[in-house]
């Protein structure tokens, strides 16, 4: 099994980008997008120093998200104490994925053998990124 709480700023996948090239088309991420996984996979591979897991893998992910300065002191509280969620964007599905790709070749060698996830965006004083990865096929 594999923890870790990488101390970043989640962001969602946003729609690629294209931009012609000879006769084809190239696609590519934006930079934010860009950067944010660049950077993530970075932190990752300096707090994991293991192999990359393989088989059927199970994916527990906290995307904490940093509260507004522009709410009042009582729905801060309610919102840190998990009473209120983010209900606005960017969608779950949209961090899952940004963060998948960019943990690709860190934790698991390919993002294809998670077979389950289990995901939540939550408030957060400090913004940051709690996965648990754990293999299905060698229970721990």
């Amino acid at each position: 099994m594999i923890k870790l709480i990488l101390p970043i700023e989640p962001v969602a996948q946003a729609r690629p980008r294209a931009r012609r090239f000879g006769k084809g088309i190239r696609l590519y991420d934006p930079p934010k997008t860009a950067t944010f996984k660049r950077k993530l996979h970075k932190l990752a591979k300096a707090s994991y120093h293991g192999k990359p897991l393989d088989g059927e893998l199970e994916l527990t992910v906290i995307f904490g998200r940093a509260v507004q300065k522009s709410i009042s002191k009582k729905e801060r509280k309610l919102r840190l104490l998990g009473c209120h969620r983010p209900t606005v964007k960017p969608d779950l599905d949209n961090y899952i994925k940004s963060a998948l790709d960019a943990l690709t070749g860190v934790l698991w060698a390919d993002d294809n053998a998670i077979v389950k996830i289990v995901a939540e965006k939550r408030y957060m004083e400090q913004p940051r990124i709690e996965i648990e990865v754990r293999s299905m096929t060698n229970v721990d």
